[in-house]
């Protein structure tokens, strides 16, 4: 997405055109002029101030009447409240200001689930599972999330002290802690999985993401990486141009990457890879499921349409709109959609909405495509659906209008309801909390740094899972003995893997993780398959 500002006259339009909380917009654009619509507006707000039985906060009916007009327009254009411009921008920036850890509020106590790395709060050696219980010398009991990132959070340089409770220490610690900038890092975790294989979970595309990649690629080959597993599940997107920089690394030759185009021409954009791709020869699989969207898209549709990678997983959102941002006075902001992005072949990738009812219809039909799974290199698996066909570089065809479809689809197995209540609940850190109150140091001392000896040797007993079984339902997870069976391993793994990213963070996660994930696993038998695609050695 491309971002921009605007304050007059846009924001003077945004804050008078919601008519009557946004009902009647489309009638009232039919038969007056903007002008009279202005007017008619201020004429309801005005008599509604002045004469509605009860005082009324007029800003709060101001936003209604925005968030009501932006209804009629399409699912992604928003308003952004004042009070959300921060986390926002952080998220796009990616950075923000504090004393950096990644935190969890357990039985109203907030609770360390890790200390970022390079950040104050790791260099004064906070550890995951502490847990704060002052700050600034008054109690966090039965804080709320919104309320640390209020308290904890101040810019560079100033102080903020915190009392923590450690498992194993008599007393309670206390820490000053100077804030600092954090980063947000976009790449979750790189890593070889084997001897030639590489591994890289991008998380969002934001300013960072493009360095990120790029050093975590000059990692890999470093470590003798000679094929690459590029992970975009769950990656809702962000950065246009961040996207494009990406796939550059391994689309070069001037090919086009995307383009966008607006009822305004100076909207219409076209976005060519450069003549050089440092890795446009590296055997390369990207994994996709309905939580990849937006940059996401751009980079695996581009990569699709050159048959440059293969595509494995489900079919994506279908998010195919440009968005930009307008800032208004009083800090707030609006994301409007300003343009449609087309892969190179032509693909708009937006999925339908008109026929939808709201924002929240829209956003679980997400990923709800009922193809086959197996081989869809030829996508055979949409042809008969309506969507417009299109031929990628190569003349093999593909569809837009609706995501990007794999060329292998492997649907992700459904979890049971029980381990679907044990997830929802958050009953699987809650339990590792207090079993490596007991077992830490045991597995310190019998593992010490070695993520690899860990990972081949470290299980839990059948006893030690009957007690997390016992753990649930003190918590009120009703047991299923069916649905225990059918998902033993899947939750014995999950244990392990919450072990691992308290000791070895990110990485020992998706180390333990990706032994029990099927897309991945199916993914690393299809080398062959995206060589001969890409026409590589």
């Amino acid at each position: 997405m491309k971002f921009g500002k605007f304050k007059i006259p846009f924001s003077i339009i945004i804050l008078t055109l919601g008519i009557i909380l946004g009902t009647q917009i489309q009638k009232v654009f039919s038969n007056d002029n903007l002008r009279d619509s202005i007017i008619k507006f201020n004429d309801v707000l005005t008599y509604t101030q002045k004469y509605y039985v009860d005082n009324v906060d007029t800003q709060k009916l101001v936003n209604a009447a925005i968030n009501g007009m932006l209804t009629k327009l399409d699912p992604h254009s928003v308003y952004i409240p004042a009070n959300q411009m921060e986390n926002v921008e952080d998220s796009f920036r990616g950075d923000f200001e504090g004393i950096g850890i990644e935190f969890q509020i357990i039985n109203d106590t907030l609770t360390v689930v890790s200390a970022i790395s390079g950040g104050p709060s790791e260099e004064l050696g906070i550890q995951p599972g502490d847990r704060i219980i002052k700050i600034a010398d008054k109690s966090a009991i039965g804080i709320t999330d919104n309320k640390v990132r209020d308290q904890l959070r101040g810019k560079a340089g100033t102080k903020v002290s915190v009392t923590i409770l450690r498992y194993g220490v008599k007393n309670p610690i206390n820490f000053e802690i100077t804030r600092a900038k954090i980063p947000l890092y976009s790449v979750d975790a790189h890593f070889m999985y084997n001897s030639n294989t590489g591994y890289l979970s991008v998380s969002r595309f934001s300013e960072t993401t493009f360095d990120e990649v790029n050093n975590a690629l000059t990692d890999l080959k470093k470590e003798g990486m000679q094929q690459l597993i590029l992970d975009l599940r769950g990656n809702p997107g962000g950065l246009l141009n961040q996207a494009v920089k990406v796939a550059n690394l391994f689309i070069g030759d001037n090919k086009k990457i995307v383009y966008t185009k607006g009822r305004r021409s100076e909207f219409d954009e076209e976005y060519d890879a450069t003549d050089q791709a440092p890795y446009k020869d590296l055997p390369l699989i990207l994994l996709v499921n309905k939580g990849s969207a937006s940059a996401s898209e751009i980079v695996s549709g581009a990569m699709q349409d050159w048959d440059r990678a293969l595509i494995v997983g489900e079919t994506t959102f279908g998010k195919g709109l440009v968005q930009r941002q307008f800032s208004l006075p009083d800090n707030s902001a609006l994301r409007l959609t300003i343009a449609r992005y087309y892969t190179p072949s032509g693909r708009l990738i937006q999925r339908d909405y008109k026929d939808l009812k709201n924002r929240s219809e829209y956003f679980e039909d997400a990923g709800n495509s009922k193809e086959p799974a197996g081989n869809n290199l030829e996508h055979t698996a949409e042809k008969d659906s309506s969507l417009p066909k299109f031929k990628t570089f190569d003349g093999r065809t593909v569809y837009g209008g609706g995501g990007i479809t794999p060329d292998y689809i492997v649907k992700m197995e459904d979890a049971t309801e029980y381990t679907m209540n044990l997830l929802k609940n958050n009953i699987f850190y809650q339990f590792i909390l207090e079993y490596l109150e007991t077992n830490e140091k045991k597995i310190e001392k019998t593992y010490g740094n070695d993520l690899n000896k860990f990972d081949n040797n470290f299980s839990f007993t059948n006893d030690e899972l009957k007690d997390f079984i016992n753990f649930a339902d003190s918590k009120k997870i009703k047991y299923s003995e069916k649905d225990f069976k059918k998902d033993k391993e899947y939750i014995a793994t999950r244990l392990k893997a919450e072990v691992a990213r308290t000791i070895w963070k990110n990485k020992g996660w998706y180390e333990v993780m990706l032994m029990e994930d099927n897309q991945f696993q199916k993914a690393v038998t299809l080398f062959d398959e995206a060589k001969e695609l890409a026409k590589l050695k």
